[in-house]
């Protein structure tokens, strides 16, 4: 059988991240599970120099509420320079899960065009509560490490694009 690799092994640029202001938005359902990918995310951004006073943590009941919630911080916050969006839905009996999912996966991009910030989709889709907690910390990493990692990188992109003008 191969080996199970940890996927949260990811570059995260080594700039100049002491002015950036992050908003991470997490849903409370699936809470141990989310729980474990806020930690995640908040300890890359802050060893990589994200000052622990420019993090925002706002919860909000489950998954489907993240879009709205990135979009209600980034008005309420002008300075906000990105928002991570963590959640966990795992499948069901229903087709509810199918539902859910594309209305977040949908909404958190809507919010990050519109914005023209990056809004980070750090949902986990699983099958089952088992693989949400492999990769909440487990054998195949955080998907949380995995969201803060892809926020820098789309910052440092961001920044560098901006300077090109």
């Amino acid at each position: 059988m191969k080996k199970k690799e940890n996927l949260s092994q990811i570059f995260v640029p080594e700039t100049n991240n002491a002015n950036f202001k992050i908003g991470i938005i997490v849903s409370r359902w699936n809470e141990q599970v989310t729980g474990a990918l806020k930690e995640g995310a908040l300890q890359t951004l802050w060893d990589a120099g994200v000052p622990k006073n420019n993090t925002l943590v706002f919860d909000v009941p489950g998954s489907f509420e993240l879009p709205s919630a990135a979009a209600m911080l980034l008005d309420a916050n002008e300075d906000v320079d990105a928002v991570i969006c963590l959640g966990c839905i795992i499948q069901g009996e229903t087709r509810h899960f199918e539902f859910i999912a594309q209305a977040v996966a949908n909404g958190i991009a809507k919010v990050g065009v519109e914005y023209t910030v990056p809004v980070i989709f750090g949902v986990l889709t699983c099958n089952t509560a088992e693989q949400a907690e492999a990769r909440s910390g487990g054998i195949h990493g955080n998907k949380g490490v995995e969201a803060a990692a892809s926020c820098l990188q789309m910052l440092q992109t961001q920044r560098l694009m901006y300077q090109k003008r």
